[in-house]
């Protein structure tokens, strides 16, 4: 019997949205055995004297037990209403606690009533989540263990503070990471406006409020109402799009300058390359450090934010024999976040409470394949694969022989000229599977000193219907290639200097597309479309992450020399 209504999978709990495993079941699980008591507001004291704001669930029963923290500039307070809001995804309390871990939800300086000024990711804020996981480990109902949990930020302070090496950090479970917040900002060079902008803009009108607002009046009636089952359940798909247009939203209201508006004018106007100020928030060093169990996980769908971090995290991680890595399919991790919870769970029984629960067995990295509808497993990531090229011809077809010429669009789309270019495959005579980093060799010509290259891979149904599943970026300017600096193979952009581009001359350029896994079935195509502004109407990107446009107009020239390389699994 229950003492209290915990969330979970099982008869009687309130049911939880999403996938919870990656295919596998668990042995010896913390069942669902005590109550819940909570504590808002607490304060805790960092370093410097500045004080963080906390709440705090915890087992509303003698003893002491592991704690999880998850922190964030988002709304501690929020993250039980229950709402599809992409600002809710530090985990559910209702599962936690009940199972025997306090949960800690905790605000970073300068947000959301926290003491100081927010700062961005830098080594201000992993001191302050060093002190905040000592601060729980100490307190009289925590057993001196401590894990961490969340997706998004959730998930990237995980590795801040995993880099500081606090004594009581056991173990973290970070999806939907980034690993250098340039990337949350600039694709190879582009500035991601649609999405950094908002959500600078986003944060200084959720941190102008408080309790009053976010746990009070209305509040408190729309819970009951999110509680409902039957709306709960609605909320299972929620995917980037409509967390995108949410983020839009909630920026259009008023809100306080400092410090927002600053960190938006570092971010998109004093610091366009890579410099110091990036460096400073850039962790592929310091994970060098991280000792540590770590389960990083994605889903395949968020391409243009947290994807790439994941891979580069994996790489980082190299050295550390405590490292699983999980990829997921659509609608894996939607909000509010309360996916793959039940494994979460066989995570931190193994190494927050001992318990046998079989999470390490089998091989280190899971991961979906969309189109064959399965999971997969590798040891490496990524696995055995062989890079098959495509031509780019001069009749937009995608074939493995070249058909010699060249295809021109006008950046602008003007004098008549198409602002876009396709090439498609024939339909394939059997079923491809392409899993890890494709790679454009573009050779083109461009009448301008500077472009930008948009690049959108398609699957294309036997009936028309598309759907896209990766895309690849680059400001030509900023081409240089680091050929010293990777380990895989994969072009290193370092993005420290802008370099001309010569008008009229062809150039060579290679261009990532971030690393993706996908069944191209047999009868489809294979589509890639190219363009240089993606912020028309006939282009949407993925997640809408749209970027601001150069103003530079030109015309630019494909040469068919240009070949698409995807990574096809061996034996394809």
């Amino acid at each position: 019997m229950f003492r209290y209504e915990a969330a979970g999978v099982e008869p009687g709990q309130r049911q939880l949205n999403g996938p919870q495993t990656t295919g596998r079941r668990y042995r010896n699980l913390s069942p669902a055995l005590h109550g819940v008591t909570r504590e808002d507001n607490v304060s805790v004291p960092v370093r410097d004297g500045t004080r963080l704001l906390a709440d705090i669930h915890r087992p509303d029963a003698d003893g002491r037990f592991p704690a999880l923290i998850a922190a964030a500039p988002y709304p501690r307070q929020l993250q039980d209403l229950g709402a599809p809001a992409a600002v809710i995804e530090a985990g559910t309390s209702d599962f936690w606690v009940p199972r025997g871990y306090a949960h800690v939800i905790a605000n970073l300086r300068g947000t959301v009533g926290s003491g100081g000024t927010y700062t961005f990711f830098d080594e201000q804020e992993r001191e302050d989540l060093f002190d905040l996981v000592e601060w729980v480990a100490a307190q009289p109902w925590c057993d001196g263990r401590v894990g961490m949990i969340g997706i998004s930020y959730y998930a990237m302070t995980q590795l801040e503070a995993a880099t500081q090496r606090p004594p009581h950090l056991e173990a973290v479970f970070p999806f939907n990471v980034t690993v250098q917040v340039w990337e949350a900002a600039y694709h190879n060079g582009l500035l991601s406006e649609a999405f950094i902008s908002p959500w600078f803009h986003a944060l200084g009108v959720l941190s102008a409020h408080g309790d009053r607002l976010y746990r009070k009046g209305l509040s408190r009636l729309l819970r009951r109402v999110l509680a409902v089952p039957a709306v709960h359940r609605r909320f299972g798909r929620t995917d980037g799009i409509q967390a995108t247009r949410g983020l839009r939203l909630v920026s259009r209201f008023r809100h306080e300058a400092h410090p927002w508006d600053a960190l938006l004018r570092a971010v998109a106007t004093e610091h366009p390359l890579r410099d110091a100020w990036w460096d400073e928030r850039d962790l592929t060093e310091l994970l060098a450090r991280v000792d540590i169990p770590v389960y990083l996980g994605g889903e395949w769908s968020n391409v243009p934010l947290h994807l790439p971090g994941l891979f580069e995290a994996w790489q980082a991680l190299a050295h550390n024999p405590h490292v699983r890595m999980a990829m997921l399919g659509e609608h894996s991790l939607p909000w509010p976040w309360e996916s793959m919870h039940i494994e979460a769970l066989a995570w931190f029984d193994h190494w927050l409470k001992g318990r046998d629960t079989g999470i390490l067995e089998g091989p280190a990295v899971r991961y979906w394949l969309p189109g064959a509808e399965q999971w997969r497993t590798a040891d490496t990531w990524p696995p055995p694969a062989t890079h098959m090229p495509l031509s780019l011809n001069a009749d937009g077809s995608l074939t493995a022989d070249e058909r010699p010429g060249e295809r021109r669009y006008a950046t602008d789309g003007a004098n008549g000229m198409p602002a876009q270019l396709s090439w498609t495959s024939d339909p394939l005579p059997g079923d491809l599977d392409m899993v890890g980093h494709a790679e454009l060799h573009l050779t083109a010509t461009s009448s301008a000193a500077d472009t930008a290259w948009i690049l959108l891979l398609q699957d294309v149904g036997p009936d028309g219907k598309s759907i896209d599943v990766t895309q690849g970026w680059l400001r030509a300017g900023m081409r240089q290639v680091d050929e010293d600096a990777s380990e895989t193979g994969r072009p290193v952009l370092p993005m420290r200097a802008r370099i001309p581009v010569p008008p009229g001359e062809p150039v060579d350029y290679r261009i990532p597309l971030v690393a993706n896994a996908r069944r191209f079935r047999r009868g489809h195509r294979i589509r890639l479309i190219l363009t240089s502004d993606d912020n028309r109407e006939d282009f949407q990107p993925m997640l809408l992450f749209s970027h601001a446009p150069l103003g530079i107009s030109g015309v630019n020239t494909v040469h068919s020399s240009s070949r698409l390389l995807l990574p096809i699994l061996k034996g394809d």
